[in-house]
This record gives structure tokens, sequence and C-alpha cells, in this order.
């Protein structure tokens, strides 16, 4: 085949794609709408394939997972999952990184891929905040074990899905492939991603600082009210202390520490911002903040453990779900001429009162019966969606932007169905993928699980641009010609070659095609010339077939790829990223994937 105008045109697009990810001179959205624009001007594609992606069943789905993500992660499922998650892992990054990845990548061998990474976003983000480790340290394994998670079964991922349907040559149609056959190679394939994270991470990952989240809850414990100390965690042994009221205790008033979340070892209830009636019992744990001297002192007294690290409370006291706020008495609160005990914070808003500024004074001990004035600021301690309820009714102003927000966790039952209805109708009803979604993306806001407005914020426009710009480039390829040109050329230089430099050639070859065009496309472009160069060669064209259906997914080293273009922004990954642990990934996959077929086929 010739080269042409219109072949040199599309091959200089995508150079120039190429520069702009790895220099960064606009933003990647942005760069996916020039394509839009580029490509019809040029003649490449008509301007309705220009603009074909933003309806595509790829793009529709992202938006519709998004929204499904949002509703699991308002009704607080998500929150559940971390706090499951981190309860087998503990802090430790790579356990942490490893068990996300892999249940992702597992999902995705039963669900397209996007869909996977997409709805475990929310709980990588929570478990990020309460663990400091940094969210591109998580996302980026778990984005590429999730395309490798397409690779487990027969339906993991489109190439495979059309892999039967393309095993035919002339009038000989092929043994088609079981939902397992290519399961074992699968297998191999995540594990080696397991392990390239684990032997390499800390050098192929972004170079992002862990935060430190074992201190304060607040930088305002460090700053204006460094004498109310910090938040520890205390045990009570199971003999030696009789059952007593937090009132009884009376440790604010002894000990100036301020009793802030409970537990409860017997009915397993924990209780953040407990009522002054609430009890303490031998075995009970309970959080407290207060200066190390007095912490100690109380510990000793009682005859109490404790410790600066949070066990119990870590994810009840996270970053993600409770802070320490400062508010600052408005003239017309309903605090103002009452005392701390009249306006009971803990039990109308689930909030412990730690200290009051007034004037230059920071009073921390003997806050019930201080009687409030306009201008006191108030530091306060509790769950994120308390302060929000208690932001609500005007008596404080805030003096820090509030974080968390009010989860609708009686809505979890309904977020579980509509995530198990819609997986229902793509695995079994085998309803089409994109509208299998949006009647869940739907559902979440018919069942008020999300407002409409909550649905369309939680979307990632940067993501849906970028995507829709890269299909019609893949269009323009396969318009051209120029993709048949670039395989004939390649698969010319190899000549006659063994089995293993055979397959070698064709995975790496479907690997180029896929950085640029879909992995449909690429797949029926390569599957029937692979199958033609294993006659010709004396192999088997079925596993030459699935070679280019596996090899379809590794596609690592530009965000190209749905999933890699999802966890873009939120992770704040850079094109050089992606090159940089792409590069030995690709390599990796390319040669695990040859010595697996060679293996079990």
């Amino acid at each position: 085949m010739a080269m042409t105008l219109d072949i040199i045109l599309v091959l200089g697009v995508l150079v120039l794609v190429i520069l702009f990810f790895v220099f960064e001179w606009v933003r990647v959205d942005m760069v996916g709408i020039m394509v839009m624009v580029t490509l019809p001007l040029l003649g490449l594609v008509s301007p309705k394939q220009a603009v074909s992606g933003l309806s595509s069943n790829a793009v529709v789905s992202i938006i519709a997972v998004i929204i499904i993500g949002a509703g699991l992660e308002k009704s607080g499922v998500m929150n559940h999952l971390a706090r499951l998650i981190l309860k087998f892992t503990g802090k430790s990054e790579y356990s942490i990184s490893a068990v996300v990845s892999g249940t992702v990548a597992l999902i995705s061998g039963f669900m397209q891929n996007i869909g996977a990474a997409a709805l475990f976003m929310p709980a990588a983000r929570r478990i990020a905040v309460q663990t400091g480790i940094p969210l591109a340290h998580i996302l980026l394994p778990m984005a590429f074990c999730a395309i490798i998670g397409g690779t487990l079964t027969l339906v993991g991922s489109s190439p495979l899905i059309l892999l039967n349907d393309l095993l035919v040559m002339g009038d000989v149609k092929y043994e088609p492939f079981g939902l397992f056959s290519m399961t074992p190679v699968g297998i191999m394939l995540l594990i080696s991603a397991l392990i390239y994270f684990a032997l390499f991470g800390k050098w192929i990952l972004p170079a992002c600082k862990r935060s430190n989240v074992s201190g304060p809850l607040s930088p305002l414990l460090d700053k204006t009210y460094h004498e109310v100390g910090q938040v520890y965690e205390m045990y009570i042994p199971e003999d030696g202390f009789e059952e007593k009221s937090l009132i009884e205790l009376q440790i604010r008033s002894n000990y100036a520490c301020s009793v802030v979340a409970s537990y409860n070892h017997v009915t397993h209830k924990r209780n953040v911002a407990p009522r002054p009636q609430d009890t303490l019992c031998p075995g009970d744990s309970f959080a407290v903040i207060g200066d190390a001297i007095f912490v100690e002192k109380l510990a000793k007294d009682f005859g109490w453990t404790y410790s600066k690290e949070l066990k119990v409370f870590a994810d009840d006291l996270s970053p993600a779900n409770a802070g320490i706020m400062e508010g600052i008495v408005s003239p017309r609160s309903q605090l103002v001429g009452k005392t701390i005990a009249e306006f009971h914070l803990r039990e109308k808003y689930g909030v412990v009162p730690l200290a009051v500024f007034i004037g230059h004074e920071v009073i921390i001990s003997d806050l019930s019966d201080l009687t409030i004035s306009e201008g006191n600021a108030l530091l306060l301690c509790g769950k994120w969606s308390a302060f929000h309820r208690l932001k609500d009714q005007n008596d404080l102003v805030f003096t820090e932007q509030m974080q968390g927000e009010i989860l609708r966790e009686d809505k979890a039952k309904w977020a579980l169905g509509v995530l198990a209805v819609s997986m229902f109708m793509i695995l079994v009803l085998n309803i089409q993928l994109s509208i299998a979604l949006l009647f869940g993306a739907m559902t979440m806001v018919l069942g008020r699980v999300l407002t409409l407005d909550e649905a369309y914020q939680a979307v990632d426009w940067m993501t849906v641009f970028l995507l829709a710009g890269l299909i019609p480039l893949g269009m323009a390829f396969e318009n051209t010609g120029a993709a048949k040109l670039i395989a004939d050329v390649l698969m010319g230089l190899v000549g006659v070659p063994s089995p293993t430099v055979l397959l070698l050639s064709i995975g790496a070859l479907t690997s180029f095609f896929t950085l640029f065009i879909s992995n449909v496309g690429a797949t029926v472009l390569l599957v029937p010339l692979a199958m033609n160069l294993a006659i010709a060669c004396g192999g088997d064209p079925r596993v030459s077939a699935m070679t280019v259906a596996l090899a379809a997914s590794n596609t690592f080293i530009l965000p190209t790829h749905q999933v890699n273009a999802l966890v873009m922004r939120p992770a704040g990954l850079r094109s050089v990223d992606y090159l940089r642990a792409g590069a030995g990934m690709t390599v990796i996959f390319l040669f695990i994937l040859v010595a697996g077929m060679r293996i079990f086929f």
C-alpha cells in the first residue's frame, strides 16, 4: 500500500499529540479538543465522526459509572469498604496498593475495566486521606491492574469478547475459546504487575511526600490552640475499674482533657462526641485530646494505658471523617448569653467543645459554666457531617474551609441495589454497557442518593474531552489506511520467524497500535494478519489471534487508555509519570504474555 497525503497528515497529527502529551504544552483535555477540531478540517474524518466520541459507548459509560461511584461514596458504602481494606492491610503502602489493585483486577475480569476502576476511586481517595499515602501511589497501580484484569476472562475486555467472531479464515471456522481459556495467562500478567510495583514502586511512581496523619486533627492545635494538646487513644483494663459516666469522671475539670470518642468493647459501638451521661466500662477505649503531661497523669491515676497512635479510632477520627474547626460566635447567635452546658453541643450537634478563645485568653477547663458572648471563638471537634449541620444554624462563622460532606447513609442499601441491578443487566441480560450504567446513574438520582447537581459535579469533564478527542484519531488511522500500512511494513520486516519471535512481533505490533487507536480497532485489523502469518510459519492461528486480543491490553505508557485517562487528574499525574511507570510494565507485559502463550498453548 502506497504512502498517501492523508496518511502523512494523520501521522503528523499523531506525532503532535504525542509531543503535547510528553511536554505538556497545554492540558490533556485541550489536546482532545484540538484533535476533534483539526481532523475534520484536514478532511481525515467527517464532522460527524469528529464529535462522535462525545456520544460513544466508552465516554457515556465513563460519565455514568462516575455518577454511580459518587452515589456509593455519598451513601457511605465506600467509607465502609475503605475501613474493611484498612482492617486487613494496616497502613502499609504496598499492602494497600496490592489489595486495591488485585481486587479491581478481579472485578475487571467480569466487567469493563473502566467501570471497576471508577467504582474504586472514591474508596482509594478515602484510604489515601486516612493513611497519608499519596493518592497517585494507589491509583496508578490500580489503573494498570484494572487494564490487565481485562485479560482474565473472555468477557474481560472488548477485544476478547470479539475474539471468537474473528476466528475465521475463508470457509474455515476455528474452535472458539472458552470463558476461562486465557485465565492462566491473565493471572501471570496480574502477578507480574503486582511484583513490578512491589520491587520498583519507589523508583517508578511519582515522587510525592507521604502526609503525616498521626498528629493533631487540625493545624489549629499547632498554632492558635497549642495549649489544648493533641489526640491520644486510651484503653481501660478489664479489671480494677467500675463503670462510670463521663460526668462522674470529671476528666475535663480535673485533667484539662476532652473525651472526643468512645468505644464499647461489648456492643462494638463507636461514638464520636459522647454525651456526659455516656459511660465507660472495663475493656473500653476512648480518644482524648489534651496536653501530654495531663494525659499521662490521667492514665497513671486510673491505671489506664494510652498511645499517641490511633488504632481503634483510626477511621472515626481520620481526616476524611472528622476534624477540628474554629467557630466565631455571630451577633445573632443563639449561643450569646448562654453557657456551653445550656446549649448542649454534644447532644444537639455531635461536636465536642475543646476550648474557648476570649480576648487573648484560651480557656480549656471548666467550659460548661462559661457564658458565651458575641465574638468569642469556640474550638470544636467532631465529624464533618456534624459541622455541616451546625453551619446551617448560622450560630457560628467558621474560620477555615469546611471539609467532608453530609453522608446519606440511609441510602446505602439503595445504592448497593442500584449497583447490583446494573451489573445484572450487563452480565446476565447482556444489555449494552452504556445503557445499563446510565440506568444506574439515573436511579441514583431518582432514589435521592444524589441530587442532579451533585451528579453533574461528580463528572470529571477533563477525562471526557480527552477520550472524546482520541476516539476520532483512531478512526482517522483506519479511514486513511495508515494503520494497515504500518502493520504491513512492520510485519514485512519480520520475514519467516520462529513461533516465539512471531508472537513477540505480533504482541509488540498490537501494543503499538492500541496506544493510538481503539483496542477493538487494533484487534479487528491485526487478528486476520496474525492468523495468516501463523499459517505461513506453520504455527497455530488461534494462538496468534489470542495473542493479539491479549496484547490489546498492553497500553500503559500514555494516558490514552480510558482507565489511564480516568485516574490522571484525581491522582495529579502527568504524561511523563505514565511513561516512567509504563515503559517497564509494557516490556514485562509483552514477555510474560509470550511466555504464557508458549506454556499454556
